[in-house]
């Protein structure tokens, strides 16, 4: 199950899970995303690929998320344009309380226009 939140559906997120270490989220690019030059905003790219990697732990059944950000570092390559933005987020090692994530994003010509990495803190810890 995916994480629910207000937020997430304002973005227009559409969500694929490739498996257990793997997801992939779509965002469809609305013009309010864009910035005064003619590009996607940072902060949306940024949202993606934090909303990619929180979704990579499953959501409770109620949807609330499993984990939360404790860093995340995001390198734009080249600036975004296009009519949508596919994140391809996975685990990279998962420690008890720790879980270290990266993310790629691509446009809709599938080239790569930032990368990011992150280290999300369990919530869920028994």
């Amino acid at each position: 199950m995916f994480i629910r939140q207000p937020f997430d559906e304002f973005l227009g997120l559409k969500y694929k899970k490739i498996d257990d270490n793997n997801l992939q989220i779509m965002l469809p690019v609305q013009d309010l995303f864009i910035n005064s030059a003619g590009v996607i905003h940072g902060g949306i790219i940024s949202s993606l690929a934090d909303v990619a990697v929180s979704n990579l732990l499953p959501a409770t059944e109620d949807g609330i998320q499993q984990a939360v950000t404790v860093d995340l570092n995001v390198s734009f390559l080249k600036p975004a344009t296009g009519t949508y933005l596919m994140a391809n987020a996975k685990i990279e090692k998962q420690g008890k309380t720790l879980i270290h994530t990266e993310c790629s994003i691509y446009n809709d010509k599938q080239d790569i226009v930032a990368k990011s990495k992150a280290i999300l803190f369990r919530t869920n810890l028994k």
